[in-house]
């Protein structure tokens, strides 16, 4: 009878996996805090039902403690953690800015549009729009792909094909 049961187990695990390996991560994410959340309510519940909640008042209470012995060491490194977060920002602004602008100003030159495609120098026109098709086929937006990658194969196709 426990063989029977394992195997049940076995195979609700199998299906769940393969199910949840197919859903995409926005609804995994949602998944996981409701999960969160309601696991996180089972255990204070069983918690109180128990009469154990009071280890959990003592554990906040030393975290509680824990973090109003740091807030001086915090507020004394704080202009520091400030200028580190603002020229993290800025240097995250500034390569996707560059990156817009190289893509919107067609700074390719013809080799790289060669290398994009994944052609040799002098490829023919039916060479580059197979090419060009293969690519886009692969690195779509609407198929997973990137933008910025969709964006760098139409301009390589563009530029090789005004030439």
């Amino acid at each position: 009878m426990i063989r029977i049961y394992l195997i049940l187990l076995f195979i609700i695990a199998f299906f769940g996996i393969r199910k949840l390996l197919k859903t995409s991560p926005t609804v995994l994410a949602r998944y996981s805090k409701v999960l969160f959340l309601f696991v996180t309510g089972l255990i204070v519940l069983y918690l109180a039902a128990t009469g154990r909640l009071n280890g959990f008042f003592a554990l906040a209470g030393v975290i509680i403690a824990f973090l109003f012995r740091l807030m001086p060491v915090l507020l004394r490194y704080s202009p520091y953690l400030q200028r580190l977060w603002s020229d993290f920002n800025a240097a995250k602004q500034n390569t996707s800015q560059r990156q817009n602008k190289a893509s919107a100003k067609g700074d390719m030159s013809v080799e790289e549009a060669y290398e994009v495609l994944g052609l040799k120098m002098g490829a023919s026109e039916s060479e580059i729009i197979a090419a060009h098709r293969k690519l886009m086929q692969k690195m779509h937006p609407d198929r997973g792909g990137s933008d910025y990658l969709a964006a760098k194969i139409n301009l390589a196709k563009k530029l090789l094909l005004k030439k």
